[in-house]
């Protein structure tokens, strides 16, 4: 008997049946869907994390102000990273593309009648957007010769565009922060709200000179931290330590002293964040994987009854030439397309059901929008998965239907 003949006469038996057998399928379809489901989200949530920090900026490292410990001693002065040690950075580390020293400051933004208070405003060097891979909309941003002068120029957002102009035109327009007058000479391209809601595009970029002169009245060069682009994601472990050295140096740290000041790898930060939620991700599956296990101990149930139930019948085929192998292929084709089946269906429902998770996060959520991930190798990996428990969990069965003597199966009634 060929396979064909034996898939046919499994199908016919498994029909005679279809609520049992229906039933037996829904177990595996649960597990299955179950599975690819929690795939397809973690596989989103990993996007979503990687994405985030894409947006942060091109490989960047920031490098920001600590305390210095001497003779076991902590001493803080305040900030102790200034913005020679960024035009430093810029000039002395081979791979490094670009810094840009950061200085934060707040007030609120007044146009005409009316005023905002932007989340983040900060005074940036001229190298700022190459850092954050940030476009700009229109406009142009302020050169090396307005932070030198200390110009009284700014850069703004989206989200300032709609809040202070609405349908005007912002560029060359006055705007006004703690009553100093800063004309508008760019507008940035949109990046909308980070996975915490936070809104990129209420912000005002400013020179840092202006900030620290006009809006601080600080004379020094300090500064609240550097950002640092790298040149490439495999140059980012060099340039990390390529500024480390540089600072020591610069900031004369004795061997055995706490330097003062950290420098944060962000991919890294990026790496750490995607372990964990491969970790949580693996574990949600494992969880899910369980009902799979369930369904394929159903399976087994099934078709110990469905032998039991036959016997008679088995006998009657190994009377008339039906061999061991024949009955023990039969059965186990039964499983395999009751778990197959199964299977197909379950990878259906889990890449539905993974795509309305997504929308109903992001429904509910008022961050950054997650990614709806259809995982293919997933769905994959439980189609083979679902053919290896109807294998694994219809032999015995099948093996033990194979085993019958046709004379006792005969006289079973």
């Amino acid at each position: 008997m060929n396979l064909f003949d034996t898939i046919r006469i499994a199908l016919r038996s498994l029909g005679k049946n279809k609520m049992r057998a229906g039933l037996t399928i829904l177990g595996v379809v649960i597990g299955i869907a179950a599975v690819t489901t929690m795939v397809s989200i973690g596989q989103s949530a990993s996007q979503l994390v990687q994405g985030q920090f894409e947006m942060l900026g091109t490989n960047v490292i920031v490098v920001l102000p600590g305390s210095r410990r001497r003779g076991g001693v902590r001493q803080s002065g305040g900030p102790t990273l200034t913005a020679d040690d960024s035009d430093a950075i810029a000039d002395e580390c081979p791979t490094v593309l670009a810094s840009s020293p950061l200085v934060g400051t707040g007030g609120q933004a007044v146009f005409r009648n009316g005023n905002w208070n932007p989340k983040e405003m900060f005074g940036v060097g001229s190298d700022y957007l190459t850092v954050r891979n940030w476009q700009l909309r229109r406009g142009g941003f302020f050169t090396k010769r307005e932070i030198s002068s200390g110009a009284k120029v700014c850069v703004i957002g989206h989200t300032i565009v709609a809040k202070l102009f609405q349908t005007a035109n912002p560029l060359d327009q006055i705007i006004r922060i703690k009553k100093i007058p800063f004309r508008v000479i760019g507008v940035l391209e949109k990046k909308g709200a980070n996975m915490v809601g936070d809104d990129q595009d209420d912000v005002i970029l400013m020179p840092y000179t202006t900030v620290r002169k006009r809006l601080q009245g600080n004379s020094f060069r300090s500064v609240h931290a550097i950002m640092v682009s790298a040149r490439s994601p495999k140059q980012m472990a060099t340039a990390t330590a390529e500024i480390e050295q540089l600072l020591l140096e610069r900031h004369r740290i004795a061997p055995g002293d706490q330097a003062d000041f950290a420098v944060q790898n962000t991919t890294e930060i990026a790496a750490t964040l995607g372990i964990i939620t491969g970790v949580i991700t693996l574990m949600l599956s494992s969880i899910a994987g369980i009902s799979l296990l369930v369904g394929g101990v159903g399976i087994m149930n099934i078709m110990l009854v469905s032998v039991t139930e036959r016997t008679r019948e088995i006998g009657i085929r190994m009377a008339i030439g039906a061999r061991g192998k024949d009955i023990l292929r039969q059965f186990l084709v039964e499983a395999v397309v009751l778990s197959c089946v199964g299977g197909i269906l379950g990878v259906a429902l889990g890449l539905g059901f993974s795509a309305l998770g997504t929308i109903a996060i992001n429904s509910l959520s008022s961050g950054t929008d997650w990614p709806i991930v259809v995982s293919i190798p997933a769905a994959l990996v439980a189609m083979g998965f679902a053919a290896a428990v109807g294998i694994f969990f219809g032999y015995y069965p099948a093996r033990r239907a194979s085993k019958l003597d046709p004379i006792e199966a005969l006289r079973y009634e």
